[in-house]
């Protein structure tokens, strides 16, 4: 039996959980494995029932867990709170930090009955893409030293950052982006600053050292400047983007940007041991929390990254990202990727929750 730590959080976050949950076990059923989901407070609702936004108690839960399942978190009720204090940082940065999570994933996928939300130009978008970024999480420019300002006050006041990378930090996320690369299209672009940035010398000897080993995996390399324009031009190309904190950071929304809905984006962080924390890529979108209408299938598709990377069990994933693309290719949406003249065909979030679960035992 796999134990699933659930930490569905704020807003929306309780009610697009009980849709993956669902799903989840659906999929256990039919692939013949047990699950089973604990529950514990993160976020706001923890810092109303515990007074901190990461209790001992669900960090204790997680820890006997073999995956986290992190629904969303925050909303104005807590944005008074000192910022390290508020539900996003303090649960998020805490979680990442504790469990020594690094490796952030981000899948962009368009699917073709989604291709006019794209902001992209209809002949490109039409071609669809499936893209995953992997972005190093814990190291880069965001947590290099020094950082600061100097000479406050004057003309010369300065503010600076240290942007350092070890070759063993650039091991590990390459490592996992092949490995990634390998259940999916065997190719890995890594994006890096080379002709400018010593860091970014050193990403690219050790990325091609790493490729050694994975012959099967075609690489590229890519400067993120013409990533960026490649991104838009034909995003079709890509498949696993490998990239430092601060690339992997502006990249991965640009792909969120292109697909056209943040309602249908999952991500994963993950160790070294393989434990991971999947989680959507939206928020916690307070103003229709308790509405019925949130689009569940971020949620659901973090759970399918879930049952891939820290569980194994590849066929239940796939049977999971399936459903969701039948699902929507049969013209089942949520009102959130509708117009206003088609919000009387919206389903809502549990509906949708059932429409996958029936397409999982169906197929």
């Amino acid at each position: 039996m796999s134990n699933i730590a659930i930490l569905a959080g704020d807003g929306i976050g309780p009610e697009v959980m009980n849709e993956a949950v669902k799903v989840m076990s659906v999929a256990a059923d039919k692939f013949n494995f047990t699950l089973s989901f604990n529950k514990f407070d993160v976020g706001g609702c923890a810092i109303d029932n515990h007074g901190t936004a990461l209790p001992n108690a669900t960090i204790e839960g997680c820890e006997q867990a073999e995956a986290i399942l992190f629904g969303s978190v925050g909303g104005p009720k807590w944005e008074s709170l000192p910022p390290t204090e508020q539900p996003e940082r303090a649960s998020l940065l805490g979680l990442r930090g504790h469990f020594g999570l690094f490796c952030n994933m981000r899948p962009a996928q368009l699917q073709p009955a989604m291709s006019n939300l794209s902001p992209l130009r209809a002949d490109i978008s039409s071609a669809g893409f499936d893209i995953l970024v992997m972005r190093e999480l814990t190291g880069g420019i965001y947590f290099g030293e020094p950082k600061g300002r100097k000479n406050a006050g004057t003309e010369d006041e300065a503010g600076f950052d240290t942007m350092i990378y070890s070759k063993a930090e650039i091991t590990r996320i390459t490592k996992l982006a092949f490995e990634a690369a390998k259940k999916r299209n065997n190719k890995v672009t890594s994006i890096d600053k080379a002709n400018v940035l010593a860091t970014s010398q050193l990403w690219r000897e050790v990325v091609n050292d790493v490729a050694k080993s994975y012959p099967e995996v075609s690489l590229e390399h890519m400067y993120v400047d013409n990533a960026a324009m490649q991104l838009v031009k034909n995003p079709a190309q890509f498949d696993v983007m490998l990239c430092s904190n601060l690339f992997g950071d502006i990249l991965s929304d640009i792909c969120a940007m292109i697909t056209g809905s943040m309602g249908l984006l999952p991500s994963a962080s993950l160790n070294e041991q393989g434990f991971g924390m999947y989680e959507p890529a939206g928020g916690s979108a307070p103003d229709i929390a308790g509405q019925g209408i949130a689009n569940p299938i971020a949620q659901i598709l973090s759970a399918a990254l879930l049952l891939r990377y820290s569980l194994h069990q590849d066929e239940a994933a796939t049977a999971i990202e399936k459903a969701v693309a039948t699902a929507l290719d049969n013209g089942n949406f949520t009102r959130d990727l509708l117009t206003a003249e088609q919000a009387h065909q919206a389903k809502s979030t549990s509906e949708m929750g059932d429409i996958i679960c029936q397409l999982i035992k169906e197929n």
